[in-house]
């Protein structure tokens, strides 16, 4: 028997018709997502990810299938940081195409929105310690379940009514193995790790990274590293981590690093004046240039950090 005939009965796929499209939330290289209302419960919106998948000679690729298992599995946990998979719906279309809608919770604000409306006087230093904890204990989460999310941003971050952190938009999520050489076309180029950017081997700590440059962003009000292209995202990059050692450079690329001025390496402070002792700590940590001198989420929650009274 085939994937496609088999996909339905596994994953209990309800017919699309039972939702009404309401707006386009967001579109991007991996889906349009669609505001829409559940016609079996008129009061609850949802949010609809359209995702085309292309069929092959025996249906389904096993590969979608073992990703939207994984969303299945990762949703039966109810993680409180980890916006909810209600289920999946699918719809056939012509050219050896399959569209498949993923039905998620949906929540009218992200953290974008919340840094865009904050006051002068900017985020308090207590809620700022409680969002980054929310993220990294999410992010804690799906590594604990070898999931790489690989495009976290404050637009990919969502905000309950209650004002708590849920992760969302799984599109480039992958499960990974340790060391593992990816499509480069991953995370938006202002949260990209720079061991990505220089087209290296890469783990979960470009999660790392990206939610580093996230929290920076919650002191701030601004991006760490605003970068243009991906050469100038290194640059500014470099301003914090200073150039890398000629014995760091990855010998393999065509860039080279005389591209980049001599810079010595500073302290996030130094880009961020606010942030207190612990935050300076905690994130110099997370944006080490070697991914491998990054604490992992569960360490970086044991930082000192969350453990003090934010001033």
């Amino acid at each position: 028997m085939s994937s496609s005939n088999q996909i339905t009965p596994n994953l209990q796929m309800r017919a699309l018709s039972n939702y009404e499209e309401l707006n386009i939330i967001g579109t991007g290289a991996y889906g349009t997502v669609y505001r829409a209302r559940d016609l079996n419960n008129p009061g609850n919106i949802v949010a609809l990810k359209k995702v085309r998948v292309a069929l092959t000679d025996d249906g389904v690729p096993m590969s979608t299938l073992r990703e939207i298992s994984l969303l299945k599995q990762l949703d039966a946990s109810k993680h409180p940081n980890i916006v909810k998979l209600l289920e999946v719906c699918q719809l056939l279309e012509r050219e050896g195409q399959l569209v498949l809608f993923l039905v998620f919770e949906h929540l009218e604000q992200d953290l974008s929105d919340l840094i865009e409306r904050l006051p002068k006087s900017g985020m308090p230093p207590i809620t700022i310690q409680r969002l980054s904890r929310e993220l990294l204990t999410g992010v804690d989460f799906l590594h604990s379940h070898r999931i790489i999310h690989r495009d976290l941003k404050p637009q990919n971050l969502l905000i309950s009514s209650q004002g708590h952190l849920k992760i969302a938009d799984f599109g480039l999520a992958k499960s990974y193995d340790f060391e593992m050489r990816l499509t480069s076309v991953v995370v938006t180029l202002w949260y990209r790790a720079p061991e990505v950017l220089l087209g290296q081997p890469y783990n979960s700590m470009v999660d790392i990274w990206s939610a580093a440059c996230i929290i920076a962003e919650m002191f701030t009000r601004k991006p760490l590293f605003p970068g243009s292209s991906e050469a100038n995202q290194l640059d500014k990059i470099f301003e914090l981590t200073g150039r890398p050692s000629a014995q760091q450079w990855p010998r393999e690329i065509s860039l080279s690093r005389d591209h980049f001025p001599n810079r010595p390496p500073k302290q996030p402070r130094d880009l961020c004046p606010n942030l207190c002792e612990y935050s300076n700590d905690l994130l110099s940590k997370m944006l080490s240039f070697d991914h491998r001198c990054r604490p992992s989420a569960l360490s970086s929650l044991d930082h000192e950090y969350f453990h003090q009274e934010p001033l």
